[in-house]
């Protein structure tokens, strides 16, 4: 058996999330109030009592999903003894997610890991003034078909491909108008639906640019180190396991393709039969089903979770 943690991207946060853990562990409670303290932020209240629509911001979504994430992880190593290279292939996360594969791998500090998802959802906010950008699934679409469209959509201005997450669920980013004429494309190409999504800046796509800078300028100045063991880059769908490497993938990942889908095929085709999804959520685990069907999958997010993983150890 060969195994893969992954780690959830935005969208899987929940009010609640990362509380039963707390209350029955005494190392997820620390971490909570570890990323709290590089925070200067009391991120646990927001995380279990709301309001929603602020736990929905970029800012506070990432490091609390990211602490999630973290908690778990913290248990399965001081309670269930887990070694992370003795257990794990590789690591991967879904766009902030990477994020927490590299805290999970221990190349980045998790407290270094919370301060950088605070700024890279502020800086991710900022880049674009509300209502100037969007993103839209495009449900049905292959990448090819995705691509068509947002050629067409790209006369408009700024449109990509964001996330390639599995067959026949593919999201684009850009300049509002452009992604309206995208979807409109990809109707005349074939593609069911084309579905604007609830977000508040075009993430992964050029608009994302300032972003990228503060990033940069960010990740250089924060203590990195070789991963335990590799992480799956986003923009590469490929293995890294050099801090430099991984630094320069970082910075790219902001206005660049999340490549879910290959990630996932890589690792299947590579050896790994179980992939364990570990943070809020089960999008990453429904993700896989549809990639690889023949897939052992497993998520984490719940202290029964968390147990019934650790018997299959």
């Amino acid at each position: 058996m060969a195994r893969a943690f992954t780690f959830p991207g935005q969208g899987s946060h929940y009010i609640g999330m990362g509380k039963e853990l707390a209350e029955v562990y005494k190392v997820a409670r620390e971490l909570f109030e570890e990323v709290e303290e590089a925070l200067q932020q009391k991120l646990t209240v927001l995380m279990w009592q709301g309001p929603p629509e602020e736990l929905q911001l970029t800012e506070n979504a990432q490091p609390a999903l990211m602490a999630v994430s973290m908690a778990i992880m913290k248990v399965l190593e001081k309670e269930a003894g887990l070694h992370l290279a003795g257990k794990v292939k590789w690591v991967a996360g879904h766009s902030l997610g990477e994020y927490s594969a590299l805290a999970a791998a221990r190349s980045i500090s998790v407290a270094d890991t919370a301060r950088l998802l605070k700024l890279r959802g502020q800086s991710m906010q900022k880049a674009v003034p509300v209502g100037m950008g969007a993103m839209a699934a495009l449900l049905g679409a292959d990448i090819d078909t995705a691509r068509a469209a947002v050629a067409e959509g790209a006369k408009l201005g700024v449109c990509q491909v964001a996330n390639d997450n599995a067959p026949g669920q593919i999201v684009i980013s850009g300049a509002a108008a452009a992604v309206e004429a995208a979807i409109a494309a990809a109707k005349t190409m074939g593609v069911k639906r084309g579905m604007l999504l609830p977000v508040s800046a075009p993430f992964h796509c050029a608009l994302m640019q300032p972003a990228a800078d503060a990033m940069a300028e960010a990740l250089e100045k924060t203590k990195m180190i070789d991963p335990a063991v590799a992480v799956i880059a986003n923009v590469t769908a490929g293995p890294v396991d050099e801090a430099s490497e991984i630094r320069r993938l970082l910075v790219s990942q902001v206005t660049g393709l999340v490549r879910w889908r290959e990630s996932v095929e890589y690792m299947a085709a590579n050896g790994v039969d179980t992939i364990v999804e570990l943070g809020a959520g089960k999008v990453l685990t429904g993700l896989a089903k549809r990639i690889n069907p023949d897939l052992t999958l497993h998520s984490i997010a719940t202290p029964a979770e968390l147990d019934a993983f650790v018997k299959t150890l």
